[in-house]
C-alpha cells in the first residue's frame, strides 16, 4: 500500500566493488538501514575482492553528470555522499554536479582501500582537499587518509586536524587503523571545539567500515540531525554492523550493515 510519507533521498557518488563489501552497495545498505533511499551515481569501476584492491577505471565526465542529472532532474535529495573518485578530474565533475545543491554534503576521501591497494594518486587527495572539502557539511578520513590530505606522513590525528581545519566545515577522523584497546574516532567542529568517541576495538580487518560510516553519517544528517548527534549515531551503527560481521571470502570481513530479519 502506498503512503504519503516519503524517505530521505541521499546521492552518492562513488565507485562499484564487484565483491559488495564497499562501495555504492555498502552506500545503498547503510542508508535504507537509517530509513533513507540511496540514489547511486558511478564514477568508477573497480577490480577488487575481499583482500585487496588490482585495478580501477574513472568513467568519463559525460557519463557521470548524465548520471547525476537524471536523478537531479526527477527527485529532491535530502544529502549526498561522496566516495572514491579516483581522479582529480573527477573531482572537478563532481565539484560542478554540488556547487548549485543546498544540501549536506559527506565527503569520505577513498584514497586507498581496505588491503591497502591505491584507489587514485596523491593528487587526488589534494584536489579533494581543496576543491571539496570547503563545500562539504563534514569530511570522514581515516587517519591515513588525513596524513594524505595534510601532507603529514606520520602526523598525529591533532596534527593533520590542524592542518585541515582551514579547509573543513566539520573534521571526523577514524582511529580504526590504529593498534590501541580503544578505538578513538576525533571530531573536529566547526566552532573550534572537539569530541572524541571511543568503542572496543574488534577483532580482524573489515572492508567497507568507511563508506558504511560515512553513508550512515550522510543519512543521519538528510533526516535532519546535527552534526554531533550524526556523527554519534553512525559510529554506533557502524561499530556493529563491524561486531556481526561476516567472512564471505579469504581477506576481510565485510560489515552488516542490514540485519538478518530485515525482509521478515
Amino acid at each position: 500500500m502506498n503512503t504519503s510519507h516519503q524517505r530521505p533521498v541521499v546521492l552518492c557518488l562513488s565507485g562499484h566493488d564487484p565483491s559488495g563489501g564497499a562501495g555504492l552497495q555498502a552506500d545503498i545498505e547503510a542508508l535504507m538501514a537509517q530509513g533513507c533511499h540511496a540514489a547511486p551515481t558511478v564514477t568508477a569501476l573497480t577490480v577488487q575482492n575481499s583482500i585487496d584492491v588490482s585495478n580501477f577505471r574513472v568513467l568519463d565526465d559525460a557519463w557521470v553528470k548524465a548520471q547525476a542529472h537524471a536523478v537531479l532532474a526527477d527527485i529532491a535529495i535530502s544529502g549526498v555522499k561522496l566516495g572514491m573518485l579516483g581522479s582529480a578530474d573527477m573531482v572537478q565533475t563532481i565539484l560542478d554536479i554540488l556547487q548549485p545543491l543546498q544540501v549536506p554534503i559527506v565527503c569520505d576521501p577513498v584514497l586507498r582501500a581496505g588491503g591497502g591497494g591505491a584507489l587514485g594518486r596523491d593528487e587526488v587527495g589534494y584536489a579533494i582537499r581543496e576543491r571539496l572539502l570547503p563545500i562539504a557539511a563534514i569530511a570522514t578520513p581515516n587517519l591515513p587518509e588525513a596524513r594524505i590530505l595534510a601532507e603529514l606522513p606520520d602526523g598525529s590525528p591533532e596534527q593533520c586536524a590542524e592542518k585541515l581545519r582551514p579547509y573543513c566545515q566539520n573534521l571526523l577522523i577514524t582511529g580504526g587503523h590504529g593498534d590501541e584497546k580503544l578505538v578513538h574516532n576525533r571530531l573536529y567542529l566547526r566552532d573550534g571545539t572537539s569530541k572524541t568517541f571511543t568503542c572496543e576495538r574488534l577483532p580482524g580487518h573489515y572492508h567497507g567500515s568507511g563508506c558504511t560510516l560515512a553513508s550512515a553519517l550522510a543519512g543521519r544528517l538528510a533526516l535532519g540531525e546535527d552534526v554531533l548527534t550524526a556523527a554519534e549515531n553512525a559510529l554506533a551503527y557502524t561499530w556493529k554492523t563491524l561486531r556481526d560481521a561476516d567472512r564471505p571470502g579469504a581477506g576481510q570481513y565485510f560489515p552488516r550493515r542490514l540485519p538478518l530479519d530485515f525482509c521478515a
